[in-house]
């Protein structure tokens, strides 16, 4: 897309050619016949038209279409949106921001559409917002973005920069480099955009907050190259979406799982769990203990991924199958997790299995596994379900023995 398309776009005949467009699928399988359609109405923006309205159904899980940013109203590409940040995700950002810096001037160096920086604009606790882009393109877009604000909020400061050249005196500066490129995703952090460690080198010394993809090797990032500070882990109603690097040591957790739950009325609860916390828990659970009544509980991937799942038993009083497996087990369900009360405990072999099932005549069944190297799906298979009652099976190990956790499907606590 070009700065003409942008300003095409932007405009009022723009806007009416976008609401042309999406009254078309724009599917997999109708895109060539639609874009042919939409073509021979406006055949110099054609591409510009489609990308865009298909950005728009991609951003809608991203942003809502309420808000500062109305997934129905933004100008993106799908790449833009797809590393843009979740809306809920992005606020939580800001609101530590401004608690940990209150009324700092605080410079988003990798604006890109503005996901980011609206949500730092919409923060009362920040005293102002620069954003900077050294792509044009989405500069533009950005511009469009945070205008559909309104009057009553607060616009961003926004300019041309290359993000590893600092361009102001920002009390915080935040970057979110990127990782998707035309031919797909990169992982590697030299191959970033800006490289992970030159923005580390470039900020040296001032706060800095960088978004990273959630499998970060950030074990690698401490040993090898030194980073100190605190790496953060968010998920957004049980995905994990971001691993965010916070280069302040001092007294900050060197891990911080962040969890973020949408309730049914579209609220967003959270909870964290930090290295600083306890971690004393019962761990290496005996294989032949009767289980029957507990419940089992897989940790939000959060609090896996930052390897605080002994923090958080702690916490809730549970107690750790094997001290290498995420796995706890409890009377109750923490606030906002789900849980498998256990009916059986069994061998993990298909026989003692399917006659287990078979018994209890099921014929929907849930598979989870940790620990062990099997496939759910052709373990399903083999163990021929013909019933109509819905469990869940658990595998998963205790030291070298593996164990089975015949359940009832999985419940979520209230939060």
């Amino acid at each position: 897309m070009t700065g003409d398309d942008v300003a095409f776009l932007r405009s009022r005949y723009g806007e009416k050619a976008l609401t042309v467009t999406a009254d078309y699928a724009l599917t997999a399988d109708s895109l060539l016949t639609d874009l042919t359609a939409v073509r021979s109405r406006y055949p110099d923006r054609a591409a510009a038209l489609v990308e865009t309205v298909r950005a728009r159904r991609r951003a809608v899980a991203k942003f809502g279409t309420a808000g500062s940013m109305p997934a129905d109203d933004v100008l993106a590409d799908e790449v833009s949106v797809q590393q843009a940040t979740a809306a809920p995700v992005a606020a939580a950002r800001a609101a530590d921001l401004a608690a940990r810096h209150p009324g700092a001037l605080v410079h988003d160096v990798t604006c890109s559409i503005g996901a980011e920086t609206a949500a730092l604009a919409d923060e009362p606790g920040i005293g102002a917002v620069i954003g900077s882009d050294l792509d044009p393109v989405r500069l533009a877009m950005a511009q469009h973005n945070l205008s559909l604000r309104g009057s009553g909020g607060r616009v961003p400061t926004l300019l041309r920069a290359d993000a590893l050249t600092p361009t102001s005196s920002a009390d915080v500066v935040i970057a979110d480099p990127g990782r998707r490129t035309e031919r797909g995703r990169v992982f590697g952090i030299e191959q970033l955009d800006p490289p992970l460690l030159e923005l580390l080198a470039v900020y040296a010394g001032r706060p800095l907050v960088v978004k990273c993809a959630p499998g970060l090797d950030y074990h690698n990032l401490r040993t090898r190259f030194g980073f100190e500070g605190q790496v953060q882990i968010v998920s957004l109603d049980g995905g994990v979406r971001e691993a965010c690097l916070w280069t302040e040591a001092g007294d900050l957790p060197g891990q911080r799982a962040t969890v973020l739950r949408t309730d049914p009325d579209g609220e967003v609860h959270r909870y964290e769990v930090t290295s600083d916390e306890a971690d004393e828990i019962d761990r290496g659970g005996d294989v032949r203990r009767d289980r029957v009544g507990d419940y089992l509980i897989d940790p939000d991937g959060a609090v896996v991924r930052a390897g605080l799942v002994r923090q958080y038993g702690h916490r809730h009083g549970l107690e750790q199958l094997d001290p290498h497996i995420a796995y706890l087990a409890g009377t109750a369900v923490p606030p906002g997790e789900r849980g498998f009360r256990v009916l059986e405990q069994l061998p993990v072999k298909d026989r003692a299995l399917r006659t287990a099932l078979s018994a209890r005549n099921c014929g929907r069944l849930e598979i989870l596994v940790r620990g062990l190297d099997v496939d759910p799906d052709r373990l399903r298979k083999r163990l021929k379900l013909s019933g109509d009652e819905a469990y869940a099976l658990i595998l998963t190990r205790i030291g070298r023995t593996g164990v089975a956790f015949l359940c009832e499907p999985g419940v979520r606590a209230p939060l």
